[in-house]
């Protein structure tokens, strides 16, 4: 009889509880609160992520001044620390509606903060490290860096780790606590050193000119050589020729393909012109 009780008094409560008008009237009312509360963080989100890419893009305009190579990098970080921001007060706006007391859930939010922040103390360095590298603009999404053994392009540069892609197609995440030093390839110009080997029997001063005049043609068909470009002299002399070294300032990370391509047109210049490109030669004397 007992047991029919209990379940006939849990009966009335359900049916009391489903046919309370004021009870469906407060929850429908609660309802649309956290809806309208989850709607307007995203619009929040949202509008303050592309109020601040279009903030970083008018860099040219006003006091606001953002380098292109960073615009990505500090856009993506930005609207990230907004969204974690306007989330976590939409979760407490939600729990207040849901009738949470917030006093003791932020005290005891608090207390396990402190709490996990003590064994927490890389992830700490982690992010303070990786405000300094943006900060500091030690280098940014798409540079060209070699951090620690790695060497590749940036991927992306977030408060806890970096992300970076070499040429061979491996990706390594880096902890931002754990970096060291940094060689960033991308903030510079480059220098394309071309080092040309001519024979003894040319004469210096005529290969000179021939040089230059390929030089000064190359800078007018490429966008990539920005600075000087000249002949810088004679570096060695090597057992089958004479060494001249050829130097141009280019475009960061384009020195190879400016290399290459001038090592091509060398090549078919000393071919026209009849200079000879010294090689290896061995000459043997035959006793009778």
């Amino acid at each position: 009889m007992d047991g029919m009780t209990f379940f006939e008094q849990l009966n009335a409560s359900v049916q009391t509880y489903l046919l309370d008008v004021a009870f469906w009237l407060r929850a429908a009312e609660v309802t649309a609160r956290v809806l309208v509360i989850i709607v307007a963080a995203h619009l929040i989100v949202r509008l303050a992520r592309k109020a601040i890419q279009k903030l970083l893009k008018q860099r040219d305009k006003g006091l606001v001044k953002v380098d292109e190579r960073r615009l990505g990098t500090v856009s993506a970080l930005l609207g990230n620390v907004v969204g974690y921001v306007v989330y976590f007060v939409m979760v407490l706006m939600i729990l207040a509606q849901l009738g949470f007391n917030l006093g003791p859930v932020l005290a005891g939010a608090g207390i396990i903060g402190l709490a996990v922040g003590f064994g927490a103390q890389n992830l700490v360095r982690d992010v303070i490290s990786g405000l300094f590298i943006i900060l500091e603009d030690q280098y940014a999404v798409g540079d060209y860096v070699s951090i620690g053994n790695f060497t590749g392009t940036v991927q992306e540069v977030g408060l806890r780790v970096t992300r970076i892609k070499q040429w061979t197609g491996e990706v390594h995440f880096i902890p931002n606590g754990t970096i060291t030093q940094v060689t960033n390839f991308s903030k510079e110009n480059s220098a394309a050193v071309v080092d040309v080997g001519v024979a003894y029997g040319e004469k210096i001063d005529e290969v000179t000119r021939v040089l230059e005049a390929l030089l000064a043609r190359l800078r007018m068909e490429t966008e990539d050589i920005v600075g000087e470009a000249k002949v810088m002299g004679v570096q060695a002399l090597g057992d089958s020729g004479v060494v001249l070294r050829v130097m141009a300032e280019c475009k960061p990370m384009t020195q190879f393909d400016v290399a290459r391509k001038l090592r091509a047109m060398i090549k078919a210049e000393f071919d026209e012109k009849n200079i000879e490109i010294p090689y290896p030669r061995m000459v043997v004397y035959q006793r009778e």
